[in-house]
């Protein structure tokens, strides 16, 4: 394959972008540790890492094949491959397949039940490229998706999904609206010229105060599911040093800025990090 190619599948899957990816781990790493109630094992650990960042990188292939007529005429994404033609849709195609074949092999690693829900853990994420059209919050959807880390965790570890997992869910899915939102807030001239459906066109001038109120609940929700198992010691810094971030990222947001936005959006990983931080260190310490 010539070099000129293996960059564009590259480019195709965000490769030097992790940003997105590590949106996705951080959440199924922390939902894992819960799980376990500490450590689930250096395999679960792997297989996470691995099949988050192989099941991002077939999502871009299917989102951008789904969008690429819409890409074309918004600044941020009409020199994407596929849009531009570089990458053909057979081949954008094919590679996400292969990629997302990868990951069910890993998850074959785990036990039945994960292995059960990882078929609706796909169908979400082949559904949100979609969702956009019909959806007048299509962040809603997408946080499903990015959240299904969660119950395959609880699924891979305790081969059940209980009522904890769907909270945990419920908290994630606040967050993804919260980051989504602000990286919807980039491209809304666009979005709105050429009428595709966003929360940050929803929402119009809610959007601020609604991104701050879902950040503030994915903390409440990560405070109410750790209660108990891990140290206060350990829960005041994390949600200080979460919030803090909550509250930086208003400051980059509030002007509504397509500078300020993408900058909030692209360093929210850190959030899903400072809970994931907090979660590993409470169970050590506990």
């Amino acid at each position: 394959m010539a070099r000129g190619k293996i960059a564009l599948y590259l480019d195709l899957i965000r490769w030097n972008r992790p940003a997105g990816w590590l949106l996705l781990l951080w959440p199924s790493l922390y939902a894992l540790w819960i799980a376990a109630g500490g450590l689930p094992g250096w395999h679960l650990v792997a297989v996470f890492v691995l099949g988050t960042i192989l099941m991002r990188s077939a999502g871009c292939c299917v989102n951008d094949v789904a969008d690429r007529e819409f890409d074309k005429h918004v600044k941020r994404t009409a020199q994407r491959p596929v849009t531009t033609g570089a990458v053909s849709v057979r081949e954008a195609l094919v590679l996400g397949a292969v990629l997302a074949l990868l990951a069910f092999l890993l998850v074959l690693t785990t036990n039945s039940v994960a292995v059960y829900w990882s078929f609706a853990a796909l169908a979400v994420a082949l559904a949100y490229p979609y969702a956009k059209r019909y959806v007048s919050m299509p962040q809603a959807v997408l946080g499903v998706a990015f959240s299904f880390g969660i119950p395959m965790a609880f699924a891979a570890v305790q081969a059940t999904v209980p009522w904890t997992a769907w909270i945990l869910l419920l908290g994630n899915l606040c967050w993804v609206l919260a980051y989504d939102t602000e990286y919807a807030m980039v491209d809304r001239d666009d979005d709105l010229r050429i009428g595709i459906k966003t929360s940050a066109i929803t929402l119009g001038s809610l959007d601020v105060p609604v991104i701050m109120m879902c950040y503030v609940a994915a903390m409440a929700v990560w405070l109410l599911v750790l209660l108990g198992r891990i140290p206060m010691g350990v829960i005041i810094p994390t949600l200080l040093v979460a919030g803090g971030q909550a509250v930086w990222h208003y400051t980059l947001i509030r002007e509504r800025t397509r500078e300020g936005c993408f900058k909030a959006f692209r360093l929210n990983h850190w959030f899903g990090a400072a809970l994931f931080a907090g979660t590993v260190l409470g169970y050590a310490v506990r």
